[in-house]
């Protein structure tokens, strides 16, 4: 794996941040491409993309430290500034409260604002992963066998059994009686996760067209992709909590939420009145 694919000077360019900021720069034109397909200002766009941006990553990095409280308290300073440990959901839930009190105050409809940022939110989301797989920063999954199965030898969550004991247990009860490898192979989950974005994200750039209420496409979203991290949760190394991890305790709120906009709002736009 590549954390740091280079240097220019003293700054290192770190893998995942570069793939943050390709994520960031595509949904951004796809973004505001849409908002103006349906009839708002490029400004607007460029707002909206801002508060995304910043509470994005001020949301994700706040709720990984929440959910891994002790990883702070042994370093504060690390634990805020490493580059790794970013909590996707956290990000989403902040940028849509921000982005909601900026249309509330500019009189524009959240909903369609939501439609609009639906397909590029899904895309960024499988770009930001591909940083995670060049990393190697722990969002992969258990140990398997599978032919694909990788490891990340010099991740930030290194998969070398002297350095991660937590997968030596998992791999001690996945594979028991078997020699513990030097470097502990397992399912690629960032790969499987840009993958399924971009075929959610096909899907949601085919609908975005068609006439519906503003906030169905949206409701489509939040389906789409709390069924695919809830999937792929069930492969990946997570504390529980009633069976089930913080993502995916998150991801069936999405999924019902989502659930219940598309129904509520299945009805098509009305028809224009016919003219005599």
């Amino acid at each position: 794996m590549y954390p740091e694919i280079g240097q220019i000077g003293p700054i290192h360019i770190h893998s995942f941040g570069l793939m943050v900021a390709l994520a960031f720069l595509t949904a951004n034109y796809l973004f505001t491409k849409e908002v103006k397909r349906r009839g708002y200002s490029e400004e607007i766009a460029s707002v909206a993309t801002m508060f995304a941006f910043v509470g994005g990553l001020v949301g994700a990095k706040l709720f990984h430290l929440i959910e891994n409280y002790q990883e702070f308290l042994a370093d504060p300073v690390d634990a805020i500034f490493n580059p790794g440990g970013l909590t996707f959901y956290g990000g989403l839930i902040l940028s849509i409260v921000m982005i909601y009190i900026y249309s509330r105050r500019k009189k524009i409809m959240f909903m369609t604002l939501a439609d609009a940022a639906a397909p590029s939110l899904i895309l960024a989301y499988g770009i930001g992963r591909i940083g995670c797989q060049l990393a190697g920063d722990g969002d992969y999954g258990i140990p398997t066998d599978l032919p694909w199965a990788m490891g990340y030898p010099n991740g930030y969550v290194s998969t070398l059994a002297a350095k991660n004991p937590e997968l030596v247990t998992y791999f001690k009860q996945i594979f028991p009686g078997q020699p513990v490898p030097v470097d502990i192979p397992v399912h690629p989950a960032p790969v499987y996760e840009t993958l399924i974005s971009i075929f959610c994200f096909v899907i949601l750039w085919k609908f975005r067209t068609r006439p519906s209420q503003a906030g169905w496409l949206f409701g489509m979203y939040l389906i789409l992709a709390g069924l695919e991290r809830l999937g792929v949760e069930f492969i990946r190394i997570n504390p529980l909590y009633g069976g089930l991890s913080q993502a995916q305790w998150i991801s069936i709120g999405m999924i019902l939420a989502g659930s219940f906009m598309m129904w509520k709002l299945r009805t098509l736009l009305p028809p224009k009145p016919a003219t005599a």
